[in-house]
């Protein structure tokens, strides 16, 4: 017991001796910090991310992050727990951002449809509830609704053409018609 609370305390040591000399520019001490610190962050990260690669690319901005601002450390907290501040802060940033990306995508969607059917109706085309059915759809089921049901592609060439398995065709295809009936029973009981 004695030996393992001889050990922390020498590696307490050790890790500071690693970030005063970071700091002053020892590139190879800067490099068994973070070294030291990496397992530990990655784990933290994929725990709260529960994605392996957000957890990796997280980790690594977290480093660069943590190298660009290592003159700021200053002590007050454990290494690990200014290293995990830091990624929390990243992690949350950036879902953030991707909210705000993912709502503006499905705005600008729906514009798009609205211009959309505005020049059909202009052009004397008709706009119908299916093609209301479709635009709600994710495009990934539209694509294999439309190359399936409209161009007479089988699942196979249409697989082919998306780079994706025949199954996977299948049930993109099955799902979309799912959502589409569902869309175009509720539109005619509104109606």
């Amino acid at each position: 017991m004695e030996e393992k609370e001889g050990d922390g305390f020498a590696m307490i040591l050790e890790e500071e001796d690693w970030i005063r000399k970071a700091q002053q520019g020892d590139t190879n001490a800067m490099g068994q910090l973070f070294k030291h610190h990496y397992s530990f962050l990655y784990k933290y990260l994929l725990k709260i991310t529960m994605d392996q690669n957000v957890a990796e690319d997280t980790a690594q901005d977290t480093v660069i992050r943590c190298m660009e601002n290592l003159q700021r450390y200053n002590g007050t907290s454990s290494f690990s727990s200014w290293m995990i501040t830091i990624a929390t802060r990243l992690y949350i940033d950036r879902t953030r951002k991707r909210k705000r990306e993912k709502r503006w995508l499905e705005e600008e969607h729906q514009r798009s449809v609205r211009r959309l059917r505005w020049q059909m109706e202009r052009q004397g085309e008709e706009w119908t509830d299916l093609l209301d059915g479709l635009a709600g759809l994710s495009e990934e089921h539209r694509i294999a609704i439309l190359l399936k049901h409209y161009y007479g592609y089988s699942y196979e060439e249409i697989g082919g053409m998306l780079g994706i398995p025949e199954g996977t065709v299948k049930s993109r295809t099955a799902y979309g018609i799912k959502q589409l009936w569902k869309e175009l029973k509720k539109d005619g009981e509104q109606a």
